[in-house]
């Protein structure tokens, strides 16, 4: 496959993920939900179609590859550090409006994610 087509479908099942994780973290709050827990939450529910998506769409690789799946567990561990300092201690000091210190995880973790997963995740062959 192509760089190019990688990076599109890449994108796509990005954008898709990045939408889910915007309006469940959103509904959380908005059903009395803390912070914290709210960006759990959402962002559980999310990797769980993520790795389905980008292991099978974007990056052709069986999904039930355990060593694979500890991986990605492991890109989903420092994806989860990222987002909750970014919901829970960068966009309350800087009194930043929940929506936006969501669409930040949204953009931010995409680029941390391709990279990982390109990188390390998917990048051996499937045993």
């Amino acid at each position: 496959m192509s760089h190019t087509r990688r990076i599109s479908r890449f994108a796509l099942v990005g954008v898709l993920i990045a939408g889910l994780y915007i309006v469940l973290y959103l509904a959380f709050l908005h059903i009395g939900m803390p912070r914290g827990a709210a960006n759990v939450a959402a962002f559980g529910l999310a990797i769980v179609a993520q790795y389905g998506g980008q292991a099978a769409f974007t990056f052709q690789k069986d999904l039930a590859d355990p060593a694979q799946m500890l991986r990605f567990g492991v890109m989903v561990g420092c994806g989860l550090v990222t987002s909750c300092l970014i919901t829970g201690l960068i966009a309350p000091a800087l009194a930043l409006d929940d929506w936006f210190a969501a669409a930040a995880v949204a953009v931010i973790l995409p680029v941390q994610n391709f990279v990982l997963m390109t990188l390390w995740v998917f990048s051996h062959p499937s045993t």
